[in-house]
């Protein structure tokens, strides 16, 4: 799987218009650590399935030092693009064999699934943990780093085997790492290198940056097909100059590259080098392009993926415990109802105190705290289902004050002009996460059967290496007003909740005035409070609709939930990408009427149907529909509210339209208990047509 990966990367990187030679030019730090690494960890495993006996008895201590060199080797370059999601996939694996002893563990039900035997699988190098036969997962499973382990089965024919989340991660920063520096050109690495050096000084405070060093003046990516580019000779920087000091978070203050009174970087010399086609550096100027190249940036849009597939396996984890232990649709619409309280209790505040941390600090904190919280779930599941509750209320609680850090730190790790890409890419992210992931989560979650806290536990897994990836970001100093305003707040961090939360009553009613006296944007909001009404019921009914309403057929009532979810995702995609096209075609107003009725109308045949390709196909209509009138009722809210109301209009609409969707949640679980969730699912979904409708003889929604 490796070497396909690298293949992979190679000659995506060469159609792409890259050229090989411009591996020659990637500049590694302890080259030599990171081979010594790769020998020590390959021929430790080689010489133990070859049955050398001194070696098999050393195999712990081997493979600790080899993993240590390559963490080593790799965190020194971990300004290059897909070596930070490679130190991740290799720290989980190496874990997970120290934790064994220099075994890895295999969950024996992957090696049935992916078809094969423990014996073709061999058992010199891998510790069988778990038994496809049994009923649950071993007592000591999770000692023994079982969640690590090789437990993702590839069932493809010439590929049959089963890999860990650390060969998935080592395997996609490999890939990734061999096709950027390929299709990069060289003066791109110097490029980078040297923002990365500025905005890890940057980390460091002013007196960090010494103000006699000179800005280099590197010519633009732009003219790089028109010019001979200079490429520097930089060993003395390896060995312990600028680059180094960026590889330590720490500046160079003595020894190191030598910097003169006019601004030279040493000797230079010059190399011409050939033209880029016009069309290639076009490509490679693209903003996504360039943010993928980014070091920083791509590791946190792959920490937020993985972090976010996990999320998704860990949702329909979630539902089926509870339905599988109650079969009550009130206690399903309990776990959803805890789940959403904390947006409406700490949402509106968070960003306030959000700004008085360290962004990436709390994000880093807020991963390791999921990661723990989300271990324990299916315990507390175990040994009493309530206790489960609080735990699911603290990972929401948690996930708040994650949201509002990221998208503060996001215009310190990308250029101005790229922030509406990177956002961009980040919601292509998370959509990619509605559509595959949730299909994914409900294959792999349905492969567990009643060994669900393997769930939990992975997800726990990917906040883990999401904090990673963070750690690895190189950020660059907040500005001077935020620094001054959170120096100011340090140490206050009590008095601040209560000043966050008067300043939110109050930010509240000063909303409440603007709006009462907005007549299209108090008739918006009062249409969206009792049309997304439904939305909080549909949420919390689905799965159990899933369960007790469909002719599954072969598959399980996990993968109809994962394939109904899965498809609103799709249908959000496309409702976007046909709004987009229309949206300066059509009202506004008569655009939230309409999306209104399609959701409605998609929700209530719903119930109608017991086939899963036609429920899917009606879910994706209710998805298109979504994004139909949240879309132009956003770009309402933008255009009729001055820029100094904007947060306070929103925080009011944000309260009473998703507190709307709470109450829905507990009052869909109680109806659900009598009727059934068939019913009651498509009896709100009519409700929400009927508040589309009344739209029409609104002027001030129809004329919008």
């Amino acid at each position: 799987m490796l070497i396909i990966s690298l293949v992979v990367g190679l000659l995506g990187g060469l159609l792409a218009g890259g050229r090989i030679i411009n591996l020659a030019d990637v500049r590694l730090r302890l080259v030599w650590l990171l081979f010594l690494g790769l020998v020590i960890r390959y021929a430790t495993q080689f010489a133990i399935e070859a049955g050398v006996p001194f070696v098999d008895q050393l195999r712990l201590p081997l493979f600790f030092s080899g993993f240590v060199l390559l963490l080593i080797a790799l965190w020194a370059n971990r300004e290059q693009p897909g070596l930070p999601l490679a130190f991740v996939g290799i720290l989980l694996n190496a874990t997970a064999i120290v934790t064994n002893g220099g075994y890895m563990p295999v969950w024996e039900p992957s090696i049935v699934a992916a078809g094969l035997s423990p014996t073709e699988l061999g058992t010199a190098f891998h510790r069988i943990v778990g038994t496809a036969a049994a009923g649950g997962i071993p007592p000591d499973f999770l000692s023994q780093a079982g969640p690590l382990g090789d437990l993702i089965p590839i069932p493809i024919p010439f590929l049959r085997n089963v890999a860990s989340i650390g060969d998935l991660l080592l395997t996609a920063g490999l890939g990734f790492f061999l096709f950027a520096v390929t299709v990069r050109h060289p003066m791109e690495f110097e490029e980078a290198a040297l923002a990365a050096l500025r905005r890890r000084l940057g980390e460091l405070g002013p007196e960090a940056v010494r103000p006699e060093w000179p800005e280099v003046d590197l010519p633009p990516v732009a003219d790089l097909e028109l010019i001979e580019t200079r490429v520097p000779p930089l060993p003395p920087v390896s060995e312990g100059g600028l680059v180094q000091a960026a590889s330590l978070d720490r500046p160079s203050m003595l020894g190191g590259i030598s910097i003169g009174s006019e601004g030279t970087l040493g000797s230079a010399r010059w190399i011409p080098l050939p033209a880029i086609p016009t069309v290639i550096a076009r490509v490679r100027r693209h903003p996504y392009v360039r943010l993928a190249l980014d070091s920083s940036f791509s590791a946190l849009w792959t920490g937020q993926l993985i972090s976010a597939m996990g999320d998704r396996i860990h949702q329909i984890a979630l539902a089926f415990v509870f339905i599988d232990a109650t079969h009550s649709p009130l206690a399903v619409a309990g776990v959803f109802f805890v789940a959403t309280l904390p947006n409406l209790l700490f949402g509106p505040i968070a960003g306030g105190l959000v700004d008085r941390w360290d962004h990436r600090e709390v994000m880093i904190v807020s991963d390791l705290l999921r990661a723990a919280l989300v271990l324990l779930i299916p315990i507390a599941a175990v040994t009493n289902l309530a206790y489960a509750y609080p735990l699911v209320f603290l990972v929401t609680t948690v996930s708040i004050f994650f949201r509002p850090a990221k998208g503060a730190i996001l215009p310190r790790i990308v250029a101005a002009e790229d922030l509406v890409p990177a956002n961009s890419a980040l919601w292509v992210g998370e959509t990619f996460a509605d559509i595959v992931g949730y299909v994914i989560a409900g294959l792999f979650v349905t492969l567990l059967r009643s060994q669900l806290p393997l769930a939990f536990w992975v997800d726990s897994v990917t906040y883990i290496a999401s904090a990673l990836l963070i750690a690895s970001i190189a950020v660059a100093p907040a500005t001077r007003a935020v620094a001054s305003a959170a120096g100011e707040a340090a140490g206050a961090a009590a008095g601040g909740l209560v000043a966050a939360m008067r300043s939110f009553g109050g930010e509240l009613r000063e909303g409440w005035r603007f709006l009462r006296g907005d007549k299209v944007l108090l008739a918006n909001t009062i249409q969206a409070t009792a049309g997304q009404f439904m939305l909080g019921i549909f949420l919390v009914l689905t799965p159990i609709y899933a369960a007790n309403n469909l002719n599954l057929g072969s598959i399980s009532d996990r993968e109809a939930y994962g394939y109904l979810e899965g498809a609103i995702g799709a249908g959000n995609l496309i409702g976007g990408f046909l709004i987009g096209l229309i949206g300066s075609r059509v009202a506004l107003g008569r655009m939230v009427i309409g999306g209104y009725v399609l959701t409605g109308l998609a929700v209530a045949l719903l119930p109608l149907t017991m086939s899963v390709p036609v429920a899917v196909g009606i879910a994706f209509g209710s998805g298109v529909g979504n994004l139909a009138f949240v879309i132009p009722s956003q770009t309402l809210l933008q255009r009729r509210t001055p820029p100094d109301m904007m947060g306070r209009v929103l925080g009011l609409r944000f309260s009473v339209v998703f507190g709307s969707m709470t109450l829905a949640m507990g009052v869909g679980g109680i109806l659900a208990e009598q009727f059934g969730a068939g019913p009651v699912i498509g009896a709100f979904g009519l409700v929400t047509v009927v508040a589309g409708l009344a739209g029409l003889f609104v002027p001030a929604v129809r004329d919008a």
